[in-house]
């Protein structure tokens, strides 16, 4: 709130400068704010008395967007990515998964494995489970199961996730 928005009896100011003005009307702080060319924007309405400061409001906003922006940059989004795999796969072929999960692992994304069945492999599910056990063990190294295999229609997924 800001300005005439500020309808308290009292409210705690704050000078422009950080030093305490004491209590006083909203209309007396507005008065000074005025006075001094600023605005008087409540920044604790959650006080008692509430506190108002005396400052230029819009570089407040610019200031304010300007943190936002900077502790968005500095985060990092971890993303899922995914490996799929079939029942039948051949050694090398898993290795070679295996080395593009490892490369996803070292970014730092998580990985989802996924094992799909088709068709007749369908009856022969839990016996396929060792795939996903195979994969998880050369990856050990770098890499924790975050969610160990679980059974999800026609498919088998695990998540694993990069060891710290």
């Amino acid at each position: 709130m800001i300005n005439e928005q500020i309808r308290d009896r009292e409210v705690r100011l704050v000078g422009p400068d950080g030093a305490q003005l004491g209590i006083m009307s909203s209309r007396d702080a507005y008065a000074k704010a005025q006075e001094a060319g600023l605005d008087l924007v409540k920044i604790a309405p959650q006080a008692k008395p509430p506190v108002c400061k005396i400052i230029d409001y819009g570089k407040y906003r610019y200031e304010l967007a300007r943190k936002e922006k900077e502790a968005r940059k500095k985060q990092k989004t971890i993303e899922i990515k995914e490996v799929r795999l079939s029942p039948n796969i051949d050694t090398n072929d898993l290795t070679t998964k295996a080395n593009a999960a490892r490369k996803f692992l070292s970014k730092g994304d998580r990985v989802k494995v996924t094992l799909r069945f088709r068709g007749r492999e369908m009856a022969h599910m839990a016996s396929s489970k060792h795939v996903l056990d195979d994969f998880a063990e050369k990856l050990s190294d770098i890499s924790v199961v975050e969610k160990p295999p679980k059974v999800e229609g026609r498919s088998m997924t695990m998540f694993l996730a990069e060891k710290h």
